[in-house]
């Protein structure tokens, strides 16, 4: 039981941390403190992608699943609709670089709009 709520704590923070990557910027709007954290997140989350490596969260959550005597991604609620958004059917090579791809434009996309508003904010010349 603790190993199986283990594992499924480990998915929650794997989940997460994906949707960290993807959309973290938003949050440097309200906490400009989060910047660097979240520029390593998403730089890290599109180099698991583009080098094909796994993530270290993967192993961790199967091995605590085989402790708890599971073979598998099967089970109850989270393993049905998390592990899907996680570890999709028909994960292909082109399909990963696609994605590292998409969490970087994304990315761009964000900061774009969202590092001009903070350095205006910054600017001397505003503060006096």
């Amino acid at each position: 039981m603790l190993y199986s709520i283990l594992a499924d704590l480990v998915l929650l923070l794997h989940l997460a941390f994906i949707i960290f990557a993807v959309l973290g910027a938003l949050l440097v709007l309200k906490w400009k403190g989060v910047l660097w954290i979240h520029l390593t997140a998403a730089v890290w989350a599109a180099l698991i992608e583009f080098a094909n490596w796994r993530c270290p969260l993967t192993p961790l959550e199967i091995w605590f699943r085989q402790l708890a005597g599971a073979e598998g991604f099967e089970g109850g609620f989270i393993e049905h609709y998390l592990l899907r958004v996680i570890y999709p059917p028909g994960l292909t090579r082109n399909v990963q670089i696609t994605m590292g791809v998409l969490v970087l434009l994304l990315n761009i996309g964000i900061y774009s709009r969202v590092l001009p508003r903070i350095l205006t904010r910054e600017s001397p010349s505003r503060r006096s």
